[in-house]
């Protein structure tokens, strides 16, 4: 591994700690502004849009790997905590689930349309909870294990190229009119590199399950299995399938778009009804796979 097991439990401590303050500048949305200036500049160019796309893609996640590489080594450690998202998807996640524990349905609507992209408005509490628990098994991926796996393999340029691979599937991989041609290399790109993660993910939550009171491991073996590649993302059905099969509740079913419907399967079985408690073992689980895969990590820094 290329930081020191010191520097990524620091990272890892200061994420747990401080989360993501608003007046802390990040690097995240130093990448969202660099790839919208990019944008204007690669469509400008007049190329097909599909190749524009691509080199839009090159240029904004060689950018942030090359200024990563080159940055001081003491900055490590910052490089760690900007780019884990645990308890920053918590809070998130819990502003939710207490607006809805405080009656006021609408303030958790609100809350929700801040961390997914489905319409929220006219949701009831049980589709919010399915919401969050959706998006918090998915971004358990995308936000700690995934950038994690980056950082073993290639230390922090790598987990930027990551973050910011990611960054920009979240900003043009939409297959819509304007995006469909120019987004396409960065939705690939972001269904390859969350290929291997979001499958280890899937493992990990399936071992976290065997030390969390009140879930199933098998069940979540089983219902990955199962259910895991039913989804039409390649990879965001993998998570999502442990943490239900954990749970025993269902998730998936029909999201609005800007108003358009979008069925997807099921995952999992209908054991226990959704609702807001649920969400206090999925977020045991969170913090439980993270300690897991740094301390593995760890262990395989010692070892060498």
């Amino acid at each position: 591994m290329l930081v020191t097991s010191r520097e990524l439990l620091a990272g890892a401590a200061l994420d747990l700690a401080c989360g993501d303050p608003e007046w802390l500048p990040h690097p995240v949305r130093a990448i969202g502004k660099m790839a919208e200036y990019a944008e204007v500049f690669w469509r400008r160019c007049r190329l097909p849009l599909r190749i524009a796309g691509a080199l839009f893609s090159i240029t904004v996640v060689g950018t942030t790997a090359a200024a990563v590489r080159a940055a001081p080594r003491f900055l490590r450690t910052y490089w760690i905590y900007s780019f884990l998202a645990c308890r920053d998807l918590d809070i998130q996640a819990r502003a939710v689930i207490s607006a809805l524990e405080n009656g006021n349905l609408a303030e958790a609507r609100r809350r929700l349309s801040f961390i997914v992209g489905r319409d929220t408005a006219q949701l009831n509490e049980r589709e919010i909870v399915r919401a969050v628990i959706e998006t918090v098994a998915e971004n358990l991926s995308d936000g700690v294990i995934a950038p994690l796996s980056y950082l073993a393999s290639g230390g922090p340029a790598a987990m930027a190229a990551y973050k910011a691979i990611n960054t920009l599937d979240s900003m043009v991989g939409h297959r819509n009119e304007r995006y469909r041609e120019f987004g396409f290399v960065s939705a690939k790109l972001d269904d390859v590199a969350n290929f291997l993660p979001a499958r280890l993910s899937a493992i990990l939550i399936c071992c976290a399950a065997a030390f969390v009171p009140g879930v199933s491991a098998v069940r979540a073996f089983g219902t990955t299995l199962r259910d895991a590649r039913n989804q039409p993302s390649p990879n965001a059905g993998f998570p999502e399938a442990a943490v239900a099969g954990a749970l025993g509740v269902q998730l998936g079913g029909v999201n609005y778009y800007a108003g358009v419907p979008s069925r997807k399967a099921t995952l999992g079985d209908l054991i226990t009804e959704l609702d807001r408690n649920a969400y206090k073992k999925v977020r045991t689980l969170l913090y439980t796979v993270e300690a897991m895969f740094v301390g593995a990590l760890c262990c395989w820094s010692w070892r060498k």
